[in-house]
This record gives structure tokens, sequence and C-alpha cells, in this order.
């Protein structure tokens, strides 16, 4: 936990010396395995664990990003009846990623531990990728922001199908009264 006393805020972080402590963001452990399935899953229910033990009751939640994408499916199908979780909306950012998330097929026995049907996954499509985790988090979401200037045509036609509120970029500065709107109509 960390304060910004000027802003009143508190800032808490989520930490794990295996999983974070490497020199690339997404590429493999320093002994060239892939965890990032492991990781992404470690820090989405170490954050929404932390919501839970401090009693938070969020309005919005807001995933933003490939690696957080899973956070969507804990919500919906994990944490689904959960007192301080349950009444949130769930916002998914979506962005054209330069360095994307690379899951290994071992995802699916992780996400099986936490005993998810394999129903729950259908929107992966049996693929780990990029394109997979977005359409999974798009599925869960109430509503979905281009977070980007550019996003993959397919993605945003996944969109369109699934009918879910969507918010075009709004560019580097703008967009404030653009979001608040956004999550108002929610």
């Amino acid at each position: 936990v960390a304060s910004l006393p000027a802003a009143k805020l508190q800032v808490y972080f989520i930490d794990n010396d295996d999983f974070f402590k490497r020199k690339s963001l997404y590429g493999p452990d320093p002994k060239g395995v892939n965890d990032n399935d492991e990781r992404s899953v470690f820090f989405v229910r170490g954050a929404l664990e932390t919501v839970k033990k401090l009693k938070w009751i969020p309005d919005v939640i807001h995933c933003h990003g490939t690696f957080v994408a899973l956070g969507m499916l804990y919500l919906k199908k994990y944490y689904h009846d959960d007192p301080c979780l349950k009444k949130a909306k769930l916002v998914f950012s979506l962005y054209d990623e330069a360095e994307p998330v690379e899951l290994t097929d071992r995802l699916f026995e992780t996400l099986k531990f936490d005993k998810f049907k394999p129903s729950a996954l259908t929107p992966l499509g049996g693929k780990t990728d990029y394109e997979a985790l977005s359409r999974l988090a798009i599925h869960y979401a109430h509503g979905v922001v281009q977070g980007s200037e550019q996003i993959k045509p397919e993605l945003l036609s996944y969109i369109q199908e699934t009918g879910v509120p969507f918010l075009p970029y709004q560019g580097v500065k703008g967009g404030g009264a653009a979001y608040e709107e956004f999550y108002n109509q929610l």
C-alpha cells in the first residue's frame, strides 16, 4: 500500500516475485517458461480478492487490455454471487497491442482449477491468443471501450454481433464526459 496524501489516494500493489520480477512485460520467465496464464489469473484474482477484503463495492470495474481479459470471466462466472462484486458493471478496453499477451493451452487447465465449465470458455474457441482473449472479455462485458485508434476489424465486428454497448476511441486527451455518459448508460 502506498499513499498520495495530496490527492487523498491510496494505491494498492499486487505483486509476486516469481511472476512479476522480470525484464519483459509478457515474455517467458528467465527459465524460458511461458507462465502468463498463471500470472494473469494471479493478478486478476489478487485484485478482486483485495476489493472483497477491503469491502469495496464498485459501481464499475474497468479492465484494460488482454492481460486482464480473464477478469470479465471471473467477475461473471466466479464472483457473480459475491455481495461486493455482483452489482458492478463490467467494462473492457480493447487496444491494438504492440506486444500482445501470449498464453499457452495450459490456460484451460489453470481455469479448471477454479471449476469453470467448458461452456463458460466457449468464446475462446479453443484458442488462447489475443483475439480469443479479447472475444472472451467482450462476451462477458457490459460495455466495451476502444482504447486505441486502431483495433482489429474482426474484433469490431464481434462487438457489433454481440450488441454490447461500445464507446469508440476518444483520443488521447478527450473523452472524460463521454466515458461518464457511457458508464451511466450501462
